[in-house]
């Protein structure tokens, strides 16, 4: 199953984030520092925590400021939902349950004390007491009048009513009928189905509808559990965990058996090397002690090569899989860098991590960088536990790659990318490098800009605290610096959103082979149609060929015409959406060359229904429709929806219009830039 949105309440900087939507591969975290991004994913973690993370302390974790509402007895524990996530299932899922149950979400929640809970949202509703009351008090008095008389001098019986009356005592009409009380109820049906006349087909009715309603009780109890124990692991990275470059194995097995250790979070980096290498510390190291065999006996001699061997292989083993996705990474060179390994090595009682280079020279790790030693040290603890912990698990990495290098930051967004295909992730970072040009739709803004309101998480990129934002636009402002002059062919654009729907649309269209847009061409938002001039100017001095896409708006009119854009360019080298719209609006955006799948997608997504007002007023422009009909409209939001919705769609989605309006756009791009 997927995280799709989470919510966290009362833990420490944290008083209420507001739910926030989890995308289903990576999700980005970025914000100040004192934000509350780590304290966000602590939370997050207690969802499903692995055995013996520590769990929830009020005195440490619940608002300080508040502390004294706990104490007091004003607020409960066991009242104070911490952090609740809902889960979207996926196909494994859907095998483990009944097909009504197929379309619900499950959500999953974690008090204060530490008790978990969960729930279906959607599929067939829970009955409540009220459902059933009616039924129950007819179909008692039914079988009531079917107890056999009382014969003088005879015990009079208990009728079915009195026991229904005692057990359902204190139920509420509005309240769901439980797990316990369905049971109490199926046993008591069970037990007055026979004294219901089988002639009587509405109290037969009557009583199947009563059976069917406790059945599906038991049915959402069983739904839960299924789906309880397939819950992903929430699995905390941070920036501490260690691998020292020479252990002592037989010191190591002692400090591992008695619990005494030197410091947790290098033993336990020590431990996840052991770990990947297949071997304990105890094993390892009795190896390193093993007595030389007995002359002659040649058995003997066999057993203990087989032993040396196995520990090499694992050991050479163990080192080609980490070289091979530390080059990944590390190695922009190949050519410099081919002969630089990894080497995990046995001596007696000492293993050492050494990066062999160039030269064949081999250096400890702790002589390597900083950066070098943590990247080696976080792949040593993923791969070690991704055997059990990784395989059904959600990654909640703090702050990764704080001491890389800014490219290697970068090199290392693919690795986690990567690594998000098969474990969904979320990662807080402040550094621009962590943040690509294209997953702008991926951020979660943190921010705390008053501690009296606490830390909040935003799904669009807006944020109060201009530090909040600073990573996005470091990140924008570096793309853009490397991309403005590194390409012959370069089409400037009003703003983001026009870069994401031609990126978007250009892929869909490509893949439905109907047009392919030139690759070399880079696309540079201007952030607004005034500032195209500049973007233009600017590329255009540098002997590089340019073109500029404005919508047919007023902004895009007036600066379409002005003259320094016009000499710079061109008339053929300024594209109008109009050119390649087919419709009646007069001064058609970009978005409305989606006017249809906008509406649709909004609707869908958003919960913004502008459906009929758009059939009735077929030439306004979609996005003045969008403005007035709705109160929280924000470009940024529908074109974000829109890239959602494409990844899980292709151009057969579009309609006719919108394909060939595209495909022109496409083709005139093409042809201004040739």
């Amino acid at each position: 199953m997927r995280l799709k949105k989470a919510r966290v309440i009362k833990y420490r900087s944290i008083r209420d984030t507001g739910w926030f939507d989890v995308e289903d591969t990576k999700t980005i975290l970025v914000g100040p520092n004192e934000a509350g991004k780590t304290a966000l994913l602590e939370a997050l973690q207690q969802v499903n925590p692995p055995a013996g993370v520590r769990r929830f302390d009020p005195l440490r974790d619940y608002p300080r400021s508040e502390y004294n509402d706990i104490t007091t007895g004003k607020v409960l524990p066991e009242n104070v939902t911490v952090v609740e996530a809902h889960f979207a299932l996926d196909k494994q899922d859907k095998e483990h349950i009944p097909d009504k149950f197929s379309k619900c979400t499950y959500v999953r929640g974690r008090r204060l004390n530490n008790q978990a809970w969960d729930r279906l949202k959607g599929g067939p509703p829970r009955p409540t007491y009220g459902d059933t009351r009616k039924d129950l008090v007819r179909l008692g008095a039914h079988v009531d009048s079917q107890v056999p008389a009382v014969t003088e001098g005879s015990p009079a019986p208990s009728l079915p009513s009195v026991e229904l009356a005692f057990f359902t005592q204190g139920w509420v009409e509005g309240d769901m009928i439980s797990a316990k009380s369905a049971a109490l109820l199926k046993a008591w049906l069970d037990k007055v189905l026979p004294l219901v006349e089988e002639e009587n087909s509405r109290e037969e009715n009557r009583h199947d509808r009563l059976t069917s309603a406790t059945r599906l009780v038991v049915e959402r109890e069983s739904v839960l559990s299924a789906l309880g124990e397939r819950l992903p692991v929430f699995v905390l990275f941070g920036n501490y965990f260690r691998v020292r470059p020479l252990i002592h194995l037989e010191h190591l097995a002692q400090r591992l058996k008695t619990g005494v250790l030197d410091d947790e979070n290098y033993d336990y980096g020590n431990k996840c090397l052991l770990q990947l290498l297949g071997f304990s510390a105890e094993a390892l190291s009795g190896l390193g002690k093993a007595a030389d065999p007995a002359v002659g006996d040649p058995e003997a001699l066999k057993n203990y090569r087989d032993q040396l061997d196995s520990r090499a292989y694992q050991l050479n083993a163990a080192s080609v899989r980490l070289t091979d996705e530390i080059r990944m990474v590390w190695s922009p060179d190949p050519k410099r860098d081919e002969a630089e390994r990894l080497r995990v090595v046995a001596d007696a009682q000492y293993l050492k991590v050494v990066v062999e280079d160039d030269l064949g020279v081999e250096i400890e790790l702790d002589q390597r960088s900083e950066g070098f030693q943590w990247l080696v040290s976080f792949f040593i603890v993923f791969f070690a536990e991704a055997v059990d912990k990784h395989e059904n698990a959600i990654l909640l990495l703090d702050e990764p790659g704080l001491s890389l290098h800014g490219l290697k930051q970068r090199d290392f967004r693919a690795t986690v990318s990567r690594l998000a295909e098969s474990n969904q992730t979320l990662y807080t970072t402040h550094s621009p490098f962590l943040v690509g040009p294209n997953e702008l739709d991926l951020v979660r803004v943190v921010e705390m800009t008053d501690r009296r309101i606490g830390t909040k998480v935003h799904t669009s990129v807006t944020a109060s605290d201009a530090a909040a934002l600073l990573p996005l636009q470091e990140a924008l402002g570096y793309d853009l610096a490397q991309s403005l002059f590194g390409q012959q062919r370069n089409l400037v654009l009003e703003g983001l959103t026009d870069y994401w729907y031609i990126d978007a649309m250009s892929q869909l269209l490509r893949d439905a082979d109907l047009v392919k847009l030139n690759e070399k061409i880079a696309m540079v938002p201007a952030k607004s149609a005034g500032k195209v001039v500049y973007y233009a100017t600017i590329l255009h001095a540098q002997k590089l060929n340019v073109a500029a896409l404005l919508d047919s708006d007023s902004a895009g009119e007036q600066a379409a015409v002005q003259d320094v854009l016009v000499h710079t360019l061109g008339n053929k080298a300024i594209l109008r959406t109009k050119d390649a719209y087919d419709g009646p609006v007069k001064r058609p955006e970009v978005e409305d060359l989606l006017r249809n799948t906008l509406v649709h997608v909004a609707k869908a997504d958003l919960g913004w229904d502008v459906m009929a007002t758009a059939t009735g007023q077929p030439a306004r422009p979609i996005v003045d429709i969008f403005a007035k009909e709705v109160g929280d409209f924000s470009k940024y939001r529908l074109a974000k929806a829109f890239l959602r919705w494409s990844r899980d769609h292709d151009a057969g989605a579009l309609s006719d219009t919108e394909r060939n309006q595209w495909k022109k756009l496409v083709e005139s791009i093409n042809a201004a830039l040739k």
